[in-house]
């Protein structure tokens, strides 16, 4: 298991969820991302990228202006194939 930083800390709306999907991507399941944002769209952005990619929002903070993530990448269903997010929103 590691643990990424990423700083979007100036990077507005849609460049933090973007970039978060991107590192998330190259993540092996049980590593952690931590994510630093100042664009206070983020709260309601990289939430709502998590429960599409069904991996885990383990905490979210808030230091003055700056909200931070951590993030855990989760193992999808191995059995099925099928990610978390397929299972809600079927496509």
């Amino acid at each position: 298991m590691s643990l990424t930083k990423l700083d979007l800390i100036g990077l507005k709306c849609p460049q933090p969820v973007l970039r978060t999907r991107k590192a998330l991507k190259g993540l092996a399941p049980g590593d952690r991302l931590e994510v630093h944002c100042s664009d206070p769209l983020a709260a309601i952005d990289i939430p709502h990228l998590i429960a599409q990619t069904g991996d885990r929002v383990e905490t979210t903070r808030r230091q003055d202006a700056i909200m931070v993530f951590l993030i855990e990448k989760v193992d999808p269903d191995p059995e099925s194939g099928i990610r978390f997010s397929d299972r809600i929103m079927p496509q």
